[in-house]
């Protein structure tokens, strides 16, 4: 899997460029993305899935680029996407939930409603299948919500701040689930949390004011931190010197 951002910029309505021509390539693996609030870790992702155009620049997955309605239907089809809330469909069971999710990727219905039943069972929630998706709790819900981003067999999964509100224990639920899951999918998440990226990711890009102030493994990442940093914190020390223009 390659994904691939080249000299994109992009900025809201009345407001400043958040990202002034990045360049960005995403490899095979799980991909961690931090930065700060307003670095444009969502409006990154937001690119990525094709949810928003660049003004100048452009993606491409596997030589795939969205750049007409046919090729942009195609590439959507490959790419999962979680945005920050996962919200319920009133009167919607949750294999009917995901199941609509597959038929908006461009799945024919039957196809979608027959991958939807292995899809919530990779996610655990296979024994909910005919519950109604508003009684679940919100780490249930970030799981369905993978669960929608699995079932068109997407080659890479975008996900923006997955574990924001969950406690710790629904945490290190959702980081178990996301192990499981990397043996045939590939991953990129935006979160401001530093803990346990060796375990969970592959490799880091750190993302400050629309720049990229850091790109490679968790180990190279890790390397960062002062001398002087505590063994336990030393990914919190690095994003902090990075993050303070310590390059």
């Amino acid at each position: 899997m390659t994904l691939e951002m080249n000299r994109c910029t992009f900025g809201y309505r009345r407001g400043a460029r958040v990202l002034n021509e990045l360049s960005l390539t995403f490899v095979s693996g799980n991909t961690v993305l931090l930065g700060p609030n307003g670095a444009g870790k969502s409006t990154l992702l937001g690119i990525a899935a094709s949810a928003l155009s660049p003004k100048n620049g452009h993606v491409v997955l596997n030589g795939l680029r969205p750049d007409s309605r046919s090729r942009r239907r195609r590439y959507r089809r490959r790419v999962g996407w979680l945005p920050q809330q996962v919200r319920p469909v009133a009167g919607l069971q949750l294999r009917e939930q995901v199941a609509y999710a597959g038929w908006l990727k461009g799945m024919s219905r039957r196809t979608a409603w027959d991958e939807a039943v292995p899809a919530l069972q990779r996610v655990g929630l296979g024994d909910l299948v005919s519950r109604s998706s508003r009684e679940l709790s919100g780490g249930q819900l970030r799981r369905l919500g993978i669960a929608q981003t699995l079932v068109h067999g997407s080659q890479v999964v975008l996900m923006d701040e997955p574990t924001a509100g969950l406690d710790p224990y629904q945490r290190g639920v959702f980081r178990d689930l996301l192990g499981e899951l990397s043996s045939s999918t590939n991953f990129i998440v935006s979160t401001h949390q530093t803990e346990d990226l060796a375990e969970s990711f592959d490799s880091v890009v750190l993302l400050d004011r629309g720049t990229v102030r850091f790109q490679g493994t968790v180990a190279e990442f890790l390397k960062k931190a002062p001398a002087q940093s505590a063994p336990g914190r030393l990914a919190e020390a690095a994003y902090n010197r990075l993050t303070n223009g310590g390059l």
